[in-house]
C-alpha cells in the first residue's frame, strides 16, 4: 500500500491554517451578530433563516445573521475536507487524523449551541441568565476548537506529539494557565452581554451603575459584570509567572519566542480592556478585545506545547 507523500502533509498543513485563520474571523463575524443585535434576524427558526433555506426578503438584521451563519456552515464543510485530507495525506494513527477529528466534532458543537441559543429565543434583547451561561459555553467551545485547529496544523507540518501524564509541575502549572484563560475567556463573553443589554443608553459608567449591578433587582448577568475585570487582572499574573516559570524550566528557542509572545499580549490586552471600558464598549473595541484575546489564547497553547515537548525533544537528543 502506498505511503501518503510529504507534499500531501504539506497541504494539510496549509489547509489547516487556513482553516484557523477563517474561524477566526467566522467568531470576530458572530460578535458582530451579538453587537448589533441581530441574533434574532432569522426569527426562531434553526438551522432554516425564518422557515426558508433562503430567505425570501431581507432586513438589516437578516442579512447579518444569515451571513454568519453561511459562513459558519462553509467552516462545518472546511473542517470535513480537513478529515478527509487528513486521513488521506497521513498514515495510521498520525495525530493529524485526531486534530482534524477534534476540529470537526467542535464545529458541529459549536454549530449546536448556536442552534440553542436561537430555539430558545436567547439572542437580540434576551436578558434570560441562562443566556450568560451559553454565552459562557459557546466562548470556551470556540477557544477549544481554536486549540483543535492549531495543534492539527502543527501535527500536520511534523511538529511531536503532546504527552499530557508525566509532565511534573510545568504540566500542573500549564494546565491551571490555560484553564484561568477559559475561564477569563467565558467571563468576557458575559461581560460583553451585560454591557450590550444593561449600558446606560448614553454610556455613562460610574459608581450608580456599578450599584445597580449589585442591586437586588439585578439579574445573574449584570452581577457578573465585574468579574471579568478582576479575573483578568488575577489570570494575567499568574500566566505573567508561568511564562517566565517555564523560560527558565524548559529552556528553548521556541519556549523563549513564545513566553514573550505571552507577556506582549498579555500587556496589549490589559489596555485595550481598559480602553474598552473607557470608551464605554463601542463595537470595534470590543472587536479588536475579542481578537487580542483569541490571538492570546494561541499564543499560550503555542507555549506550553512547546515546553511540554521541549523535554521530550532533548531526551531524543542525548540518547
Amino acid at each position: 500500500m502506498p505511503q501518503p507523500s510529504t507534499a500531501a502533509q504539506t497541504w494539510l498543513s496549509r489547509v489547516a491554517w487556513a482553516a484557523l485563520l477563517y474561524n477566526l474571523v467566522v467568531i470576530l463575524w458572530g460578535a458582530v451578530v451579538r453587537i448589533t443585535g441581530a441574533g434574532a434576524g432569522c426569527g426562531d427558526h434553526w438551522p432554516l433563516c425564518d422557515g426558508q433555506v433562503v430567505p425570501h426578503s431581507f432586513t438589516y438584521e437578516r442579512v447579518i445573521e444569515f451571513s454568519h451563519r453561511l459562513t459558519s456552515g462553509a467552516s462545518g464543510l472546511i473542517a470535513i475536507a480537513l478529515v478527509v485530507l487528513a486521513f488521506r495525506a497521513t498514515p495510521k494513527g498520525h495525530l493529524a487524523r485526531t486534530g482534524a477529528l477534534w476540529t470537526l466534532g467542535l464545529i458541529v458543537l459549536e454549530g449546536l449551541v448556536g442552534g440553542i441559543q436561537v430555539l430558545l429565543g436567547l439572542t437580540a434583547t434576551s436578558t434570560d441568565p441562562a443566556r450568560g451561561f451559553v454565552q459562557g459555553i459557546h466562548m470556551a467551545n470556540t477557544f477549544a476548537l481554536l486549540g483543535a485547529l492549531l495543534l492539527t496544523a502543527l501535527w500536520a507540518g511534523g511538529n511531536p506529539a503532546l504527552r499530557l501524564r508525566g509532565q511534573g509541575r510545568a504540566g500542573l502549572l500549564s494546565y491551571v494557565g490555560l484553564a484561568l484563560l477559559l475561564l477569563m475567556a467565558m467571563a468576557g463573553a458575559v461581560t460583553a452581554l451585560g454591557d450590550l443589554l444593561f449600558l446606560p443608553a448614553d454610556g455613562s459608567v460610574g459608581l450608580s451603575t456599578v450599584k445597580k449591578d449589585f442591586a437586588t433587582t439585578a439579574s445573574i448577568i449584570e452581577n457578573l459584570r465585574i468579574v471579568h475585570p478582576l479575573i483578568s487582572v488575577l489570570g494575567a499574573a499568574y500566566l505573567a509567572y508561568l511564562a517566565a516559570w517555564l523560560r527558565r524550566e524548559r529552556p528553548g528557542m521556541e519556549v523563549t519566542r513564545w513566553s514573550n509572545a505571552v507577556w506582549a499580549l498579555l500587556a496589549v490586552q490589559l489596555v485595550a480592556g481598559f480602553v474598552n471600558v473607557v470608551l464605554r464598549a463601542p463595537a470595534w473595541m470590543q472587536l479588536t478585545h475579542l481578537l487580542l484575546a483569541c490571538v492570546m489564547w494561541l499564543a499560550a497553547v503555542m507555549l506550553v506545547y512547546r515546553a511540554l515537548t521541549t523535554l521530550k525533544l532533548s531526551r531524543a537528543a542525548s540518547a
